[in-house]
């Protein structure tokens, strides 16, 4: 059985902020977006959603799963996955769960909705990642933080297929390099994890052992989307491998929304599957504070209707 992408939306906060800041500058962010007074991470994520599911033909009733993955979540103990399938209007014969893993919960979705198609547990399923990030004053998180959201429909019918899924892997270690304590209002950080013992290590390693896997080779590869905290790290990490600025380049939208947490790498993926042809091979890692990748290899059908 074929396992894929059979429709996808996005949803970014129309507010910007023009980052200013030489830090910020730096680092390759150029605006951030800004949720309104009434937007949470529950409702961005329905925003997304209500995307994915006009992208595609497929009706409601035959979605058997809804994941959504956030470090934001507007209720420590109230599941957001059911306020989005209750403002959906979704049946109640529905298999739903939030997750958490800092900015990789997205990406755990698709695994888990990959998973129960492929089982024919279900014949179509939604993963979601949204965040509205936070970020206490004078932080320097405070320069990158921003808000968004992604849905992917996962399902296996050939014809609708957008995207097949080739192959995934995940790498995960006890890294403490970010973690917000309970009935803290903001995150912690220690700086000298952030870089090589945390991201470039999950990152590099997962997107490394996933070519191995495949036997594919940069060059293979039409695409490539880092998870990206901002504009810096995902060039680097991208030379290192051996990927160019024109496999990069395409994906990259944080230098215009910000650091999105869960829904990073996916506005990634969403950009580059706008633009990409039939048959061209994308390569997706995400990136986990605490700490963890996912990546994925995916090839491209056909274009979003």
């Amino acid at each position: 059985m074929i396992v894929g992408i059979v429709g996808y939306g996005i949803y970014v906060p129309k507010r910007r902020v023009s980052v200013t800041e030489p830090f910020a500058t730096r680092l390759g962010i150029k605006t951030r977006s800004v949720p309104g007074s009434d937007e949470d991470a529950a409702t961005i994520a329905v925003a997304a959603v209500k995307q994915a599911l006009a992208s595609s033909s497929i009706e409601k009733e035959n979605i058997g799963a809804l994941y959504v993955g956030s470090e934001s979540h507007p209720y420590a103990v109230k599941p957001t996955s059911t306020i989005i399938t209750s403002a959906l209007d979704f049946s109640e014969d529905l298999m739903t769960a939030d997750l958490e893993f800092a900015c990789k919960g997205g990406t755990a979705a698709i695994q888990l909705c990959y998973g129960l198609v492929k089982a024919s547990m279900t014949g179509y399923a939604l993963a979601v990642g949204a965040d509205t990030a936070q970020a206490k004053q004078g932080d320097v998180l405070e320069h990158s933080a921003s808000a968004a959201g992604a849905a992917f429909l996962i399902g296996a019918v050939e014809q609708e297929l957008l995207a097949t899924i080739d192959a995934m892997v995940s790498i995960t270690t006890n890294t403490p390099d970010f973690w917000r304590r309970n009935l803290q209002p903001y995150p912690e950080h220690t700086n000298r994890f952030t870089g090589e013992p945390s991201y470039f290590k999950h990152v590099m390693c997962a997107a490394q052992k996933i070519m191995d896997k495949t036997g594919l080779n940069p060059e293979d590869f039409s695409y490539v989307v880092f998870h990206q905290p901002n504009g810096k790290f995902p060039k680097q990490v991208a030379k290192r491998l051996g990927f160019t600025m024109e496999q990069l380049k395409p994906g990259l939208v944080v230098e215009l929304v910000g650091n999105s947490y869960s829904a990073c790498s996916l506005l990634g993926l969403a950009a580059v599957l706008d633009c990409a042809r039939p048959e061209q091979k994308i390569l997706l890692v995400s990136y986990g504070s605490g700490s963890g990748s996912d990546a994925f290899v995916l090839t491209v059908k056909r274009k979003q209707r």
